[in-house]
């Protein structure tokens, strides 16, 4: 259900504009910084504005079964929604989830709320996670768990080479996590200048995720025990999960 992508003319003036003030040499390293941030964007709403034009009222068929966020972790029986491919519905869920009103059964997401912004768009994506579930339907959502980090600190950096091994060992960043705050600092707002990697934007723990469903509406929040058939095996070791109840 990808849709190719349309022109849309003043969203790619501006992709055009970015990406020449960008090979300039004397654009400098703040300033570029923050246009490859616009560059991203510019390119998730391209997908975003071309999915509203050729499916205004959202998926053709109603979904009981919804991952979102999942990147290339894909869901057999799930109906897939990301902001970029792949995915089975291209949509950018900080601006709602493109479902009726209590249709979907169960919806699960791991490794994408610390990723949105805070307040508006985290407490907007519960608060639609609860529009679009059906009575007693139920959500599941993981992320790194700050606590894991929080809990030991302050530490030696040799505290910190498990979680710097499992997490950081590929990135161009491992060398620059040099005290066991800098790993901290990494969890929380993971801002790495690397195209590959999108920042975090917010820590969660249990609580946090307790609260934020329960203000969304939901009736519990309880812990999630990990099942890794459906979720990411890699994302078991230093996550919180949490399981929310309409």
């Amino acid at each position: 259900m990808s849709p190719d992508i349309p022109g849309i003319p003043s969203i790619d003036l501006l992709g055009k504009q970015i990406a020449r003030v960008l090979a300039e040499p004397t654009t400098g390293h703040g300033l570029a910084r923050a246009l490859r941030a616009a560059a991203k964007e510019v390119e998730l709403s391209r997908y975003h504005r071309a999915t509203q034009r050729a499916f205004p009222d959202g998926p053709e068929e109603r979904q009981t079964k919804v991952q979102i966020g999942g990147g290339s972790h894909q869901l057999d029986g799930f109906f897939n929604i990301d902001r970029v491919p792949p995915a089975d519905f291209l949509w950018d869920v900080r601006e709602g989830i493109p479902l009726p009103d209590g249709t979907v059964e169960l919806l699960f997401n791991e490794h994408f709320l610390e990723h949105i912004d805070y307040p508006r768009s985290a407490k907007g994506f519960a608060a639609e996670n609860f529009r679009v579930l059906v009575p007693g339907g139920q959500v599941i959502t993981g992320v790194p768990d700050a606590a894991h980090v929080l809990n030991r600190y302050p530490a030696a950096p040799a505290e910190a080479d498990e979680t710097i091994r499992r997490w950081y060992s590929k990135r161009r960043c491992r060398d620059d996590i040099n005290t066991y705050l800098d790993l901290v600092n990494y969890v929380f707002r993971d801002q790495d200048d690397d195209p590959n990697y999108t920042p975090h934007l917010w820590a969660y723990d249990f609580e946090k995720l307790a609260q934020l469903f329960t203000e969304a509406g939901f009736s519990t929040v309880k812990p999630w025990t990990f099942d890794a058939t459906l979720a990411n095996p890699k994302r078991e070791w230093a996550s919180v999960y949490v399981i929310a109840t309409k």
